[in-house]
């Protein structure tokens, strides 16, 4: 792996190495202008978020944002404080996307941030927009190239590919079709030239259930609970998935209230405006249509005065109007939290799974109303990510990022073992020679 050529790639990880979040990878080709992938931060717990590690904007010929979660995407207006301006290349729908989230980011947090809206404008004005499959060349002879990865509308995996080596970041990536999107276009990459992936690795130690099967469970369990007088709070996060919620409720007929909230709000108009970054948007338009948008807070409260299903962000309930819901419903035994997104260790989400408490103005509280989790992923789980890796040559060398660390370890052995793949579990900022 280390070379000491001078035309070699050095490949550089400034966070997302065991843990889940702060992805920022650089990637420095020949002739020392580098490739800034992904820059987000880290959500868990109640203190700062974790930013990655630093980078100079003049060290970068550019950047490519995989999507619009700010575990990718919320450290990038650091970036543009200074006299230095770095073009940024991703999908026009995460340019969109991405303003909504850090707008939202800088608007709830009770944080003080390392940056500002003034920042955040000047990141959106340097984005040059680029569809999948299209190529962008840097240089003489290195070409970047976006392909569809299932994850969330407009995500991509990130294809770089250079004399000295065709390296690979999957961003995160779903092999699997959902309601809301198709899954990753992997058919589209050539993966025997591919010399190094880097490959995200959240649900390495879970495989998720068949998706129809997961879905008609979420259905009948909401009609259960709203049967007898019940009412669902879906906590969801705004972009991707509160929308296949929906389309889930509408594809099996769901015949009670449903109520949309939150920045979800704002997220499915932009999707409505981007068609070709969901695979059916008529079963889009139906369930947006069927679900009743909040407005005001009348509305808010006029929505649990009857039994019926609300989606609302956010995800793992750090925030946003499903807390306020939350707070309604949680005493009565007949409500219920359907939790439908993955619930990073540290987060309120996760200690309400754990636990079946929940903290509310610092006092911690018992939820009486029946508390479930669905797995929902956007993500591959473990036999995807084992079924990726065995389309890779034997000659590829696999770095593990993005994921648990006790969980990454287990799919690096599995993958030594069985496919004979060279897996590195890279180290925060350590630079590994290509």
């Amino acid at each position: 792996m280390v070379s000491s050529k001078k035309n070699d790639i050095r490949l550089s990880f400034l966070g997302g190495c065991g843990e889940v979040g702060r992805i920022g990878i650089k990637l420095e080709l020949s002739g020392g202008k580098s490739l800034l992938l992904d820059y987000g931060v880290s959500l868990s717990g109640e203190d700062m978020p974790v930013f990655p590690g630093h980078v100079r904007p003049k060290d970068l010929r550019s950047v490519f944002l995989s999507h619009a979660h700010l575990d990718h995407s919320g450290a990038l207006p650091l970036l543009f404080s200074g006299e230095v301006k770095v073009p940024v290349y991703t999908t026009s729908l995460t340019a969109r996307l991405s303003y909504l989230l850090l707008e939202d980011f800088l608007h709830i947090s009770g944080y003080n941030l390392p940056f500002e809206r003034r920042e955040v404008n000047v990141f959106m004005k340097n984005i040059k927009a680029v569809n999948y499959g299209q190529e962008t060349m840097m240089g003489k002879d290195v070409t970047v190239r976006l392909i569809d990865a299932g994850h969330i509308p407009g995500s991509a995996m990130i294809l770089v590919k250079s004399p000295e080596a065709n390296i690979l970041f999957t961003g995160d990536f779903n092999l699997v079709e959902t309601q809301l999107l198709n899954a990753a276009r992997i058919s589209d990459i050539n993966l025997s030239e591919v010399d190094v992936v880097v490959m995200e690795t959240t649900y390495a130690n879970i495989d998720h259930p068949d998706r129809r099967d997961l879905e008609k469970e979420l259905v009948e369990s909401c009609r259960e609970v709203v049967d007898k007088g019940g009412i669902v709070l879906i906590p969801a996060f705004a972009v991707g998935r509160s929308q296949e919620i929906l389309c889930v409720l509408r594809r099996y007929d769901f015949e009670y209230p449903i109520t949309l909230d939150g920045m979800a709000r704002h997220t499915s108009k932009i999707l409505l405006s981007y068609p070709e970054f969901v695979r059916n948007q008529k079963l889009l338009r139906e369930a947006l249509s069927r679900a009743k948008w909040i407005t005001n807070w009348a509305e808010r409260r006029r929505a649990l005065k009857n039994p019926g299903v609300i989606v609302s962000p956010a995800g793992m309930l750090k925030g946003g109007a499903a807390l306020y819901y939350l707070q309604k419903i949680y005493k009565n035994p007949q409500n219920a939290v359907f939790l439908v997104s993955y619930q990073i260790e540290g987060t309120p989400g996760r200690m309400l799974l754990e636990t079946g408490k929940f903290k509310f103005n610092g006092s911690l509280e018992e939820v009486k109303a029946q508390v479930k989790w669905f797995d929902f992923s956007a993500h591959s789980g473990h036999k995807e990510l084992m079924r990726f890796l065995s389309m890779l040559s034997p000659e590829t060398t696999v770095f593990l990022i993005h994921g648990e660390l006790d969980a990454a370890k287990k799919l690096a052995s599995e993958a030594e073992e069985t496919l004979e793949l060279k897996v590195i579990l890279p180290e925060e900022g350590r630079v590994y020679h290509l």
